[in-house]
């Protein structure tokens, strides 16, 4: 994709680069408070800000090679696939968290704790938000410039609303499904196998991709918490 600033299909695909990166990035807030907990209060501060500069180099660099390689025959369909099955978890009920994330007493050991556990969560975030910029390292970098600070600024505030208006989540994850959709239906070796398609086939795809995430997601979320309900009478 050409780096077009007047272009309606870039700026789309910077918003969904945006709305993913808030989605699969609300836990960052919760690992970077469990991490840092036990640092004196004024390395705190110095905990999250290298925790976190460096857990966002490290994506850009992963985020970036998987866009340079999305290209290679059957890997938009295997990313796609994974992509659909994360988009489903997001919709499911979720376990207890941070029970596994180590608070250390020392700055740089809280910042390694960050670090590696942002490298660790970072799958379906890179390979989200490779799959919304096409192809494009420029509009890849772009995106990700302008919602880390967001993230980073606001992480809690995100998560609060998220907790309030459980719609957001069911967006993201309907968005993931979406992009899981193109993914697949452009990856040179479906293609290949394929007749020719008209050019809306690829919305298609993506409105496929959406709805197969929203209908799964729904059934598998209703089984578990029927199954929750059973264990607790």
């Amino acid at each position: 994709m050409a780096l077009d600033l007047y272009s309606a299909t870039f700026w789309l695909a910077v918003g969904q680069i945006i709305l993913i990166d808030i989605v699969l990035s609300g836990d960052n807030a919760v690992v970077i408070a469990l991490a840092c907990r036990n640092l004196a209060v004024d390395q705190r501060k110095k905990g999250i800000f290298w925790g976190v500069t460096g857990a966002v180099l490290l994506r850009v660099v992963l985020t970036s090679f998987a866009a340079l390689v999305m290209d290679l025959p059957w890997l938009k369909l295997v990313g796609g696939l994974l992509l659909i099955w994360i988009a489903v978890k997001l919709m499911l009920p979720e376990d207890e968290e941070g029970e596994d994330i180590e608070a250390s007493a020392h700055l740089w050991g809280a910042v390694k704790t960050i670090i590696i556990a942002d490298f660790v969560m970072s799958l379906d975030n890179v390979i989200g938000v490779a799959g919304a910029a096409q192809g494009s390292i420029a509009l890849l970098l772009f995106g990700l410039a302008v919602s880390i600070p967001l993230i980073v600024w606001s992480s809690q505030l995100i998560l609060h609303w998220m907790e309030r208006f459980p719609v957001i989540v069911l967006l993201g994850a309907g968005l993931l499904g979406y992009v899981a959709g193109q993914m697949i239906f452009s990856d040179p070796g479906v293609l290949a196998v394929l007749p020719p398609l008209p050019v809306w086939a690829s919305k298609l795809a993506g409105a496929l991709g959406a709805l197969l995430v929203l209908g799964l997601g729904h059934w598998l979320a209703r089984r578990i918490l029927a199954r929750q309900d059973v264990r607790i009478v």
